[in-house]
This record gives structure tokens, sequence and C-alpha cells, in this order.
């Protein structure tokens, strides 16, 4: 009787087999460059130059557990890196490509496919274009495996390691940061998530922002389009809807979606709040700041068709920065990031007749020509013909949060690193905060280096071992007898690690790692009182408990 052939392990069966065996690295790293087998390295890099068409591996074990690494072999298109979204072209005599967006210009697209071959296409003759929910990887790599030698392509994955030899030796970048002996508390500030019940996708919440004069109420906003009204009670919260955008925004692809909030100076008599988000439009992704008024009762928008600002159209599907705040000074600013594709190839952020990169400052309350609004005439760059006058500061990949310290003004911000670095800055008129020159502290490319242009630093940056998605906070300035009083409170969105920093003369003083969160870290609140509240990606909100811990009592290594 012949035999029946062996039954192919359940996705379960080769996860579990991997978290609870030891693997043998130099044989995964022979699978992970057999190219008759997975061919992984055809992909994927790993010296960190990022030059294929899948993420660079270089630091896999220092971003990544390894239960997140054996989740991305066994399901490659759950979660796909943003800039690594397969996109699908159709041209004109009827063939369909697809690949990762290498280059974008005016005059047509460059993409890599799987096989790490480089696809030009002419603007001319493309027909349509579009993103894909799938990634490049193809599903059922680990069915040609054993278990055990599943375990061995993890076991080498998790020895990738960010060498600290790479890092340039900066006190803003320290190789090790401290923990507290006692963390941040992170307590539940709802009963439970908040979620969509049928979202099309899966997304979370984005933002959270207390409305002006209105003590425990709160706007929270969700990726696909939602916003609720949030009040806070003595016996719980009640949760409203306030507004629903999901029809116009475009959320199903990478970091898009409905992202920010920020209220008018004079939102008590004018009621006026504003929006960022991204929507598509003439088959491109843009995003927009729109004008919008509450209902007279402050418990719902007013329906009034609202007033579009500002559209800036992205080039790739990602990197669009992530806030807009009103500064003391009562102008409007907003983040743009360089909207990709990785490596920023055209070089939009060093580029000043682009908005693309920048931080920008605006007049909400006035327009010229057809602007939706006017510009600040202490801007840095009115007048200058090769440049924007919209643009406060550049230099920037992906700014995703960034917040005024309610006692001295700096403008704080956290930019999302690409290869190396994640960082944090104090932003100030005029400012080249160096992408893609630098990527935090070190240089990153001469390409667009011009004559001429100094560069400022970061106050701090981090390694990939503490994370690959910064997320930008607030200086706490609640209780003035707490050790915290003055620091500043970011995060990381990957790692759900809680930072706290302070500086002196723009130059780092000391950083601690503060806490952790149980969910991706995707924004920090502020309430009138100084209050700070974590937002978690997957629906819940977290006030941030100072109480009982000292900044300056660290664990010993």
């Amino acid at each position: 009787m012949a035999k029946a052939p062996a039954q192919t392990p359940s996705l379960e069966e080769y996860r579990k087999f991997a978290l609870t065996h030891e693997g043998d690295v130099e044989r995964g790293a022979k699978l992970f460059v057999e190219e008759t087998r997975l061919a992984c390295s055809k992909c994927h890099s790993v010296d960190g130059r990022a030059t294929k068409a899948g993420p660079d591996l270089f630091a896999a074990g220092d971003a990544f557990g390894r239960r997140d690494l054996i989740d991305a072999i066994l399901k490659p298109s759950a979660t796909i890196a943003p800039g690594y979204g397969t996109v699908i072209v159709e041209t004109k005599s009827g063939d369909t490509v697809q690949g990762v967006l290498k280059q974008a210009t005016a005059t047509g697209l460059q993409l890599m496919d799987a096989e790490g071959k480089l696809l030009s296409i002419a603007k001319a003759d493309i027909k349509e274009q579009r993103g894909s929910a799938l990634s490049l990887m193809p599903e059922g790599l680990q069915t040609g495996l054993s278990l055990q030698e599943f375990t061995d392509l993890t076991e080498y994955l998790t020895t990738l390691r960010q060498p600290e030899s790479a890092q340039a030796s900066h006190h803003g970048m320290p190789k090790v940061i401290p923990q507290l002996v006692k963390p941040v508390s992170a307590r539940p500030f709802i009963s439970e998530e908040l979620k969509l019940p049928r979202a099309k996708v899966q997304t979370g919440l984005t933002s959270f922002r207390q409305v002006p004069a209105m003590s425990n109420v709160f706007l929270v906003l969700h990726q696909q389009g939602v916003i609720w009204l949030l009040e806070k009670t003595a016996t719980g919260e009640i949760k409203t809807l306030f507004s629903d955008l999901s029809s116009e925004v475009f959320y199903e692809r990478g970091p898009n979606g409905l992202l920010d909030v920020a209220f008018h100076p004079k939102f008590r008599q004018n009621r006026k709040y504003y929006l960022k988000y991204q929507v598509f439009e003439e088959g491109k992704v843009a995003t927009i700041v729109v004008e919008k008024t509450f209902a007279l009762d402050f418990k719902r928008d007013s329906g009034n068709p609202p007033r579009r600002v500002m559209t800036i159209v992205s080039v790739a599907e990602d990197h669009s920065g992530g806030c807009l705040q009103f500064g003391p000074d009562g102008f409007l600013y907003i983040v743009m990031g360089d909207t990709g594709p990785h490596h920023d190839p055209n070089g939009h952020a060093q580029n000043l007749q682009l908005l693309l990169g920048k931080l920008l400052r605006i007049d909400i309350d006035r327009t010229e020509g057809v602007l939706g609004y006017a510009i600040p005439k202490d801007n840095p760059f009115v007048g200058m013909p090769e440049a924007r006058p919209e643009i406060w500061a550049y230099g920037f990949r992906n700014p995703w949060r960034f917040s005024f310290d309610r006692i001295t003004g700096d403008l704080w911000l956290a930019d999302v690193g690409q290869d190396r670095q994640e960082e944090v800055a104090i932003v100030r008129r005029g400012e080249n905060h160096g992408w893609n020159v630098y990527e935090g502290f070190e240089p990153f490319s001469n390409q667009y280096r011009r004559e001429g242009r100094s560069f400022t630093q970061p106050i701090f940056s981090y390694k990939r071992k503490y994370g690959i998605s910064v997320t930008g906070g607030y200086v706490y300035r609640g209780d003035k007898q707490s050790s915290f009083y003055g620091v500043y409170v970011c995060g990381d969105y990957m790692s759900k690690r809680l930072f706290g920093l302070t500086q002196e003369n723009g130059k780092l003083k000391a950083v601690r790692q503060i806490g952790t969160l149980p969910q991706g870290l995707v924004s920090i609140g502020a309430d009138e009182t100084g209050n700070l509240y974590a937002v978690g990606f997957e629906g819940m909100i977290y006030q941030l408990d100072f109480g009982g811990t000292h900044f300056d009592e660290i664990k010993k290594e």
C-alpha cells in the first residue's frame, strides 16, 4: 500500500513550533538566500540600503519581536509596511504590471517587481493606476518548509540587528535609554474600546482632542472618517456620533484617513474647527484641510457645507504627515510628509517650491487671491520667488505629531525615520531639519544637498531596538510639583514604549523609558489642565498617571 503523503502543517502549527523551539541561525541564513526555495534575498536586502522591492531587514531583530516576525511570514498581507504596498498599473496596450513604487515623476513611474526587476512605465502609456491590499510577498511560503526549517528561518531573522558601529556617536542618541524604577501607569479613560462595528478595513483611532472650554468633553477621530463626541461623567462616559465622513475619506491603504482636528482660537464665538484627511480625486491621493462648524448646541457638526482651505496632492500614498494645530500666535500650523516613495528619491523635502516634507504656517482668517487662506507676513520665505511662502520649516520625512509647549511656546515635532533612526526636534522659523540629506544625526544622501544650506539637528533620536515609528506628544504641564513637570512625553507606535525627555539650549539633557502602552501608540492628547492621554490605535484611550513615580529614579543596569 502506498504511503499517504505527509499533511502540510497548519499556520498555527508553524507558529507554535517556532515559538517553542530553537532554530539554527546558519541553516536559516542559507534558506534566506537559497533561490530554488524561498529566495527571500530577491526581495529583501539586509545591509541597510533598502535597494529591493521589500523592506530592508538589516534591523528586523531590533524592530520586531519573534512572534511578529513569524506572523509576517505566515500572513504577509495582514500588515504591509508603509511604502511597500503593491501598485498595479494597466497600460493602454492592455498589459498589467505590478510592483512596489520606487520612483514617480511627471514623465512616468518606476516599479520594482517581486524578482527585483525595475519596470519603467511612461505616463502617456498608463490607462489606470491603483493600489492593492495584497503584498508582493506571496502567501504560503512556509508550505515548502518543515517545521524545523521554518524555525531556523525565524531564528536567523531575529539575529538581524542594527550594529552599534553604524551609529554616530552623539549625546542626543544614547546607546542605552534607562527605564524608570516605577513606570508611569496608563489607566483606561473609557470603559470599552471605540470601534466601528462594520469597518471595511482594519483601522482604528487617530486623534483625541478636548473641545475648548468644555471640561471633560472630547472629540475622538477614527481613521475611517468617523468622529465621536465623548463626554466624561462621574459614572462613565457618553459617546455620541458627531460626524461621519467615511464616504469621502480615503483610508483603504497605508497611514491615510481622518488624521487630526484643530479648533479655531475663537472657537467659542465662531464654532469653527479644522480637519486634516486624505481623499482620492482624479486618480490620486490628496491631503486636504477643511473648515467646518459645530452646531449651536455644541453637540454635533452643524451639517453646513465645509470650506476647503488647502489641497496637497501626494506623489505616492504614504508619508502625508499627521497633524495640524493652532500656535500661540493664532496661525494654523500644518505638517506634510514627503509623500514617498521611500528615500524621497525626488528630493521633495529639500525642494522649497513644494509643500511636501514641510511645516506650513497660514492665516486662516483671511484669504488671498484663489487661496483659501493668507500668508503671514513674517513667514521666513515670503518674497522669495524660489520658495513657497506657506513654509515655516522644512526637511521632514513623515512628521506624525507636533505640539506647542503651553509655557515656553516651543514647537516639538516627531519625525518618523527611514531605515535607522526616529527623531524628535524643536522646530523654529526657517530651519532645515535635514531629510533626506540627514536621517537623525547621520548623513543619508548628498543627492539633494545644496550649497549654503545648514541643517538643524534633532534634540533626540533613537535606534531600531527601541522602535520604528515615533509618535510625538506634549510637554507635561499638569501638576507643578511632579518631577515630570516640563518633561516632553512621546512614544513609539510599534514598540508601544513611552519616552520622557528634557532639553537645555536645544540639547538633550535626559531621556527615560517611562512606561509602555497596551496598544499601538497613535497619538497623545492633552486637556486644559495639562493632563496627558495616550490613544491606542486599536480603540482604547488611556490617561497617563505620573503619581507615585519619579523621572530621576531609574533602574540600575
